[in-house]
């Protein structure tokens, strides 16, 4: 449990920083109140083609196997997630959603005296930066739609937290939102085109089923996982598939809604070397003021 207590920590160190900045609540910051307001607040976080201005902090811990013979090991990753939907018409927003690995703690086969052997590295990990363009509920209604680029930049301190090639490819996002509950998915697949010549080319997708159901004064119970492909692969080292629950609150800290997320994913389809088998995931997502209001170009 040491790799996770560690990541835990350091967690806890960023919120600490940032909370405090937050906490006083900016002259504009969203207001939330219980009971409706806060299950309005819950649905937005869960829309990913909201209006609504966020930043997630998610620390994952997974176990994953590793080679044969030796025990699981943790891999470890503490990720910054801010959304920022900015309104370029009446008709169309543009979201922007980085995803920056601030740690990753990965192990990973090396040779040693003994012949080969796994230790671990921990450092700065790959950065991914999504732009959807996304029609407004004035267009299409309760439908959440989606598309556009997404690409992985090699910002990794160490061959071993990140793939060292530079990739793009598609995004898109195929929802509904109820009064009550959300079904969707969002998908990204990205192939490489430049970096490292010494490295492996890629060619992976990300999917991300969305489901939740929304309960009163801001609870909602989901699905939690995303189903990844390395489509470099063959057979069964291709596929993660995770059957998951999340369970999340939204609270108000001073003037500052924030929702807190506990989440829990096991994998029955996996790798078998160094593939994903279980983790337990948590995340603290604080609702922004909007810095950019009104439309671009209207």
């Amino acid at each position: 449990m040491r790799q996770p207590a560690r990541m835990c920590a350091v967690w806890l160190a960023v919120l600490a920083l940032v909370a405090p900045g937050y906490a006083a609540g900016p002259p504009d910051a969203p207001a939330a109140a219980s009971g409706d307001e806060m299950v309005e607040l819950s649905k937005k976080l869960a829309n990913p083609v909201s209006e609504l201005w966020s930043i997630a902090f998610q620390q994952n811990n997974f176990r994953v196997s590793t080679l044969p013979g030796q025990d699981d090991e943790w891999n470890s990753n503490l990720n910054f997630q801010p959304v920022l939907p900015v309104a370029l018409t009446s008709r169309w927003n543009l979201i922007t959603r980085p995803v920056v690995t601030v740690l990753n703690s990965v192990p990973h086969p090396v040779l040693g005296p003994g012949g080969v052997e796994t230790e671990r590295t921990t450092a700065f990990g790959d950065t991914v930066w999504m732009e959807m363009f996304s029609p407004s509920p004035a267009v299409a209604g309760q439908w959440l739609l989606g598309i556009g680029p997404t690409f992985i930049f090699p910002t990794a301190a160490s061959d071993y937290t990140g793939q060292g090639k530079w990739q793009v490819g598609p995004a898109a996002i195929v929802g509904y939102l109820d009064k009550k509950w959300i079904l969707g998915g969002f998908v990204q697949n990205w192939t490489s085109f430049g970096g490292d010549g010494d490295r492996a080319d890629t060619n992976q997708m990300n999917l991300q089923p969305i489901a939740s159901w929304f309960f009163p004064d801001g609870w909602s119970v989901g699905y939690s996982g995303n189903v990844l492909a390395n489509w470099e692969e063959s057979g069964d080292e291709v596929w993660t598939v995770p059957v998951g629950i999340a369970v999340s609150k939204m609270l108000r800290f001073g003037r500052l809604p924030v929702k807190l997320q506990v989440a829990g994913q096991y994998m029955p389809i996996h790798p078998d070397n160094f593939g994903q088998e279980w983790n337990l995931q948590f995340s603290v997502v604080p609702v922004l003021p909007k810095m950019i209001k009104g439309t671009l170009f209207e």
